[in-house]
């Protein structure tokens, strides 16, 4: 049975003086001596648990320490991520495979404290590269739930994100792009859009490539230089930053 991330999931959780701690993201359930890659419950607006895959992986790099907040993952195409903007609002999907957390969850994630960025690509050859950004946050759904990302270092993949510094988030059924043409409907996802062209890890999910489909897949076009090269996996994934 999926887990879906509604906010109304779970029944909230009635707080005393011996409740116990509740962690608002993997930050703190890393903190709190859980190191194992997996699936845990946050708060990111209060008593209000939120179902999340928590990525704890670490290898001695600050950037790698456990900690990890995964809000978009695609790996099998077992999800339809080609939804309006109520369903991108409140998060979608399966957390144990592809899910999306919901922007309204990433603007209470990131509203009050600061955050660093991993983007985690592969293809189907089994190459791996990732983006790396200093800073990341997503503004209130007052702002369109505008999109702040700098801070941009190179672990293979290129640069795909910087260019929709500023960009409000886009669905085929809200246009906040700044393209004269609806950029979900024309790359089949969802995305903080400018141009439609550099990256749609919200796009269909394509087995091969294929030059006719008109770049509707899942890319980042710094890494293959190519609209059309379909990445096997995706994770997009936050760090508190102390």
């Amino acid at each position: 049975m999926e887990m879906m991330l509604f906010l109304a999931v779970l029944l909230p959780v009635v707080l005393g003086s011996d409740c116990k701690f509740m962690s608002f993201d993997c930050s703190d359930v890393y903190n709190s001596g859980e190191t194992v890659s997996g699936i845990y419950t946050i708060y990111p607006a209060g008593d209000v648990p939120v179902w999340v895959y928590c990525h704890m992986i670490s290898d001695g790099k600050d950037e790698d320490n456990g900690g990890w907040t995964v809000f978009q993952r695609r790996m099998d195409g077992s999800v339809n991520f080609y939804r309006p903007w109520n369903q991108y609002k409140r998060g979608f999907g399966n957390v144990e495979s592809e899910y999306w957390l919901g922007l309204e969850n990433m603007y209470q994630l990131t509203r009050n404290r600061k955050y660093m960025l991993r983007v985690d690509l592969e293809d189907f050859e089994g190459r791996k590269g990732f983006a790396l950004y200093s800073s990341f946050s997503v503004g209130c759904e007052c702002a369109g739930y505008k999109l702040q990302v700098s801070g941009f270092t190179d672990g293979g993949a290129g640069d795909s994100l910087t260019q929709q510094n500023n960009q409000k988030f886009t669905t085929f059924d809200k246009d906040q792009d700044v393209f004269d043409q609806n950029c979900a409907k024309i790359r089949l996802g969802a995305f903080w859009y400018v141009g439609c062209t550099y990256t749609n890890p919200n796009g269909v999910y394509l087995w091969e490539t294929d030059d006719t489909l008109n770049a509707i897949g899942i890319f980042w076009y710094t890494w293959k230089n190519s609209y059309t090269v379909n990445m096997k996996s995706i994770s997009m994934k936050i760090k508190h930053v102390s």
